[in-house]
């Protein structure tokens, strides 16, 4: 008897229905085709053990199992379900009424207890996009695909479960996902606050500028300053991620498999750290079979890299193309896959090898030429696509044993989100534009006119300075951000001057 019932792959963020095949007919034989992969093999092991331990049969005839569209490569134990309900089908041991209208993921244990998978949230996105009715996986991932509307998700603990749901007998109502509710209650907390920070004003100020425009930020300056401090309550002062945005972050973390079990939707936005021994691989993404990687799962948040001339020259290198694109392509012989990387890159380092270039009070140590060798470790390039570069110096006594409030987190992000609703109706009608930093040779064309003031400003800057012309584009752009925290249609000359202020890092005049 032949039966079909349907199951989904994940490739990059996106799901694929896949359609499972089980005919049973004379022989002794078992056969699997349509470019499984050794988890999917392996599953006959699992799916007869749990048929055992239940008290179900398997066949014992000859089974025919084809996984199509046979092009696409099927990875890992998450056909394990699809595959026992087809067979049991097949076998005449439950109906198949229903079977061709969920689509079935999940992973078996011997005991036929079933496991939770990866990518739940792409996988319901598409079985509703294919018009399916509902579909039925883990207990542990059914929240998480719970936040797509219009379709059942049907969460299940073990293999009898599904039986009796197909079959009739039991009925297992689809979860809800109180989305509003957890939205108000992760969207308006705020773990780590700028109150806490004593002093460092200026430092605050360039990190508003960077949260309001979604501009890349570096912080130089000697141990203990606060570098990393700041850094960590960045996004405590960025805008709440919106709907379209938060189902974007948890389908990414989702097919890494990040996500909490007791998270429906990711609410606050990503803030990732890798440690400085990170591979390139595991920065950008990739493998055998590609995954996300930490620029991925930064999307729509920030990627802190701490202690920046400490990373692999490589590593660092491979960032180049998808902070200007934000997104990367990762191709391999049998596929291509796309990951978006459109994060906030926020960086910190030591001035010099030992610490103390510039420090007020300590000299520093280090032979000549050092702390430019130091700094060359991180590329010009690089350094060009970082919009403001902040130098940070210690803080004085006075300041640390102040004991009077300081602006909070919560202050300082309403002028973010007020400036962000300025862009946002500015690029309304420009796809995949919605901040100042994401502008593009034509928008700044349009929307950064300078009088004569700001032009002799910024000449002069450009020759002093020795800038490139990605540095002047970068200074543009900010000079348009601040304006928007001014509230001001115009750019005039104090916001060009701020905006070159945040320049003076660059590689030409540090360190001589």
């Amino acid at each position: 008897m032949l039966v079909k019932c349907y199951g989904a792959a994940v490739q990059g963020i996106d799901a694929t229905t896949i359609t499972i095949e089980v005919n049973i007919s004379l022989g002794i034989r078992f056969f699997m085709v349509g470019l499984p992969d050794s988890a999917v093999r392996e599953s006959h092991e699992r799916i007869l053990s749990a048929f055992t331990y239940n008290g179900y049969k398997f066949p014992k005839q000859q089974v025919i199992v084809n996984l199509s569209p046979a092009d696409i490569r099927k990875e890992g134990a998450s056909y394990d379900l699809p595959l026992a309900m087809a067979m049991m089908a097949a076998n005449n041991q439950i109906s198949n009424e229903r079977l061709g209208t969920y689509v079935i993921m999940g992973e078996l244990s011997l005991d036929g207890t079933v496991l939770p998978i990866r990518g739940a949230l792409p996988i319901a996105i598409r079985a509703k996009q294919d018009g399916f009715k509902g579909l039925i996986l883990p207990k542990q991932n059914a929240s998480e695909a719970a936040v797509v509307d219009g379709i059942d998700i049907i969460g299940i603990e073990n293999i009898a479960d599904v039986v009796q749901f197909l079959d009739g007998k039991k009925d297992i109502a689809p979860t809800q996902a109180a989305i509003h509710t957890y939205w108000k209650e992760y969207t308006e907390s705020i773990d780590l606050d700028f109150a806490e920070v004593k002093g460092q004003e200026n430092v605050k100020r360039a990190m508003e500028v960077a949260a309001a425009g979604g501009h890349n930020l570096i912080l130089v300056g000697p141990p203990g300053a606060g570098k990393s401090m700041l850094a960590k309550r960045l996004p405590s002062i960025l805008p709440p991620l919106s709907l379209q945005e938060a189902l974007e972050t948890t389908k990414i973390h989702s097919v890494a498999g990040t996500i909490g079990k007791s998270t429906s939707l990711i609410c606050q936005r990503p803030f990732r750290s890798p440690h400085h021994t990170i591979s390139d691989v595991a920065l950008v993404g990739g493998g055998s079979y590609p995954q996300p990687g930490e620029m991925s799962l930064a999307h729509n948040g920030v990627l802190f890299l701490d202690e920046l001339p400490e990373f692999k020259r490589s590593v660092l290198e491979v960032m180049r193309q998808p902070l200007e694109d934000r997104k990367i392509t990762i191709a391999r012989s049998s596929m291509t896959v796309e990951f978006p990387t459109s994060f906030m890159l926020v960086a910190s380092m030591n001035p010099c090898p030992c610490g103390y270039y510039n420090h007020p009070q300590r000299p520093c140590v280090c032979a000549p030429g050092a702390v430019q060798k130091y700094l060359n470790k991180i590329s010009g390039p690089l350094l060009d696509r970082i919009d403001i570069q902040v130098e940070i110096v210690p803080v004085p006594f006075e300041h640390l044993s102040n004991q009077s409030p300081n602006e909070s987190s919560a202050s300082i992000r309403k002028r973010v989100i007020q400036a962000r609703l300025i862009q946002q109706e500015r690029y309304k009608n420009e796809k995949d534009i919605h901040c100042n930093a994401q502008m593009n040779t034509r928008l700044l064309n349009k929307y950064v006119v300078l009088d004569n003031a700001c032009l002799t400003l910024l000449h002069r800057a450009v020759d002093q300075l020795q800038l490139s012309a990605r540095a002047y584009d970068r200074i543009l752009k900010v000079s348009r951000t601040i304006a928007d925290l001014d509230a001001s249609q115009t750019i005039q000359s104090r916001h060009i001057a701020e905006a070159i202020g945040y320049r003076n890092l660059d590689r030409e005049n540090w360190g001589e």
